[in-house]
């Protein structure tokens, strides 16, 4: 069993060796997963050399691909373990719901599905600190999940030497919401987070956007799961 947080989310946890951060992600899971294709949809998204604010960074798997490719990153995350393995960039440790750096960067960037909060106040807090910290000209950008993710289930993949299960944990009080538990298994080792994820129709989402004073731009990808939105003036 990993070392969970105190201040661990209502509907969110985690097992495995290691430290446990209040959403149910295991620190060990992210200090190894690759990054991807994604730090690529970033890059040919912006401008390069643009600055940027990482909203939810983890252990830095987003972070050291984009400051390789010349970005200036501030990265933001609420867990101390996960900062702790991120390396030249300006890291700041705090909730992004609370975050007010009193700065505005060309990009922000929520990633990680963090925009499907299960708390509707959650997630208008999630896009309001994005639209407080973006630009007048600059941008968000936002990744989603697949449309049709929540009734796709159980489905795995791999990523890397990891084979990623994701499974119904069961029913949620909210019919908005699914209780979604993911299985990390590594050839040493299985680490699992259970999260409550809402569903959010195409136009639910543009809602949500507006709501924070935010317009979608552009899809980014094939599967419509990355987003660039624009502030509104």
């Amino acid at each position: 069993m990993g070392r969970v947080n105190e201040w661990t989310r209502e509907g969110h946890g985690g097992t495995g060796t290691g430290a446990i951060t209040p959403d149910g992600c295991a620190v060990e899971v992210y200090t190894r997963l690759p990054a991807g294709d994604e730090p690529e949809v970033v890059a040919s998204a912006v401008p390069a050399g643009a600055s940027l604010l990482e909203l939810g960074c983890g252990a830095g798997r987003l972070t050291h691909p984009l400051l390789e490719r010349g970005f200036a990153v501030t990265a933001v995350d609420e867990s101390p373990e996960m900062l702790e393995h991120v390396r030249g960039a300006r890291t700041v440790r705090s909730s992004i719901e609370t975050l007010d750096l009193g700065e505005r960067f060309d990009v922000v960037l929520l990633a990680s599905f963090l925009v499907h909060a299960g708390d509707v106040r959650v997630r208008d807090a999630l896009l309001r600190a994005c639209r407080r910290h973006v630009a007048d000209g600059g941008c968000v950008l936002v990744q989603r999940e697949g449309e049709d993710w929540h009734e796709r289930v159980p489905r795995e993949r791999r990523a890397g030497d990891a084979l990623i299960r994701v499974v119904s944990a069961g029913p949620d009080a909210d019919p908005g919401v699914s209780s979604i538990r993911c299985e990390y298994t590594f050839p040493d080792g299985t680490w699992t987070q259970t999260f409550r994820s809402r569903r959010l129709s195409g136009e639910e989402f543009g809602r949500a956007l507006a709501g924070a004073g935010l317009i979608a731009d552009a899809y980014l990808t094939e599967d419509r799961t990355w987003v660039r939105a624009l502030p509104v003036r």
